[in-house]
């Protein structure tokens, strides 16, 4: 596999705390303790934009770290009280901002099963693309999702990548249509991303 002709790829460090060495670190309370003896075993791949479908502004940091003004937008109303946050947050530039260390627990996958298994949340690291299911993730994002991912499994012992709408089918659509799953994959070992609807054993 040729690796150059599909990402620009650079080395991840993540440390001994599961903080990515490279990232900005910004903390999120949104998050607690994952159950004992639970390994992390999946990648859940998100997209977000606040307020929708407009990309380079604070809403994402905000809503992760609950300082969000309900009244900044019409849309915000919808957020009131929420709280939730996820381990990294990639920017359209490619640029990566970490919320919640690795080895915690990020409130990310909500309402959630894969493979029989409930409460995604406690097996899973959860990435969020700054985008939307109508506009295409930039070059930049890939080549930071495939260094992140790969550094991801490098550390810990990740079975299978979803995507959000995968691990909540018919309440997630993320991160939607134009995300090139085959792009993604293409730098990744085979049999890595496994996308079920049915949300069955395989």
């Amino acid at each position: 596999m040729n690796e150059s002709s599909v990402f620009s790829y650079f080395f991840m460090p993540i440390d001994a705390n599961g903080l990515l060495d490279t990232a900005q670190f910004i903390f999120s309370p949104n998050h607690d303790e994952r159950p004992e003896g639970s390994a992390i075993s999946l990648l859940v791949i998100h997209s977000i934009s606040l307020p929708p479908d407009e990309f380079g502004g604070n809403g994402v940091i905000e809503l992760f770290t609950n300082q969000i003004d309900p009244d900044a937008h019409p849309y915000y109303q919808n957020l009131r009280d929420l709280r939730v946050s996820a381990h990294f947050f990639i920017r359209r530039d490619g640029a990566v901002i970490q919320f919640v260390p690795c080895l915690k627990r990020a409130w990310h996958a909500g309402a959630s099963c894969w493979q029989g298994k409930e409460r995604c949340n406690d097996f899973s690291i959860g990435i969020e693309l700054e985008g939307s299911d109508d506009t295409p993730f930039t070059d930049a994002q890939y080549s930071a999702l495939l260094s992140l991912t790969r550094c991801i499994c490098d550390h810990y012992p990740i079975e299978h990548i979803a995507g959000h709408a995968d691990i909540a089918p018919g309440r997630k659509t993320d991160p939607g249509s134009c995300f090139d799953w085959d792009r993604y994959g293409s730098g990744l070992p085979r049999n890595l991303i496994r996308r079920s609807t049915s949300n069955t054993p395989t």
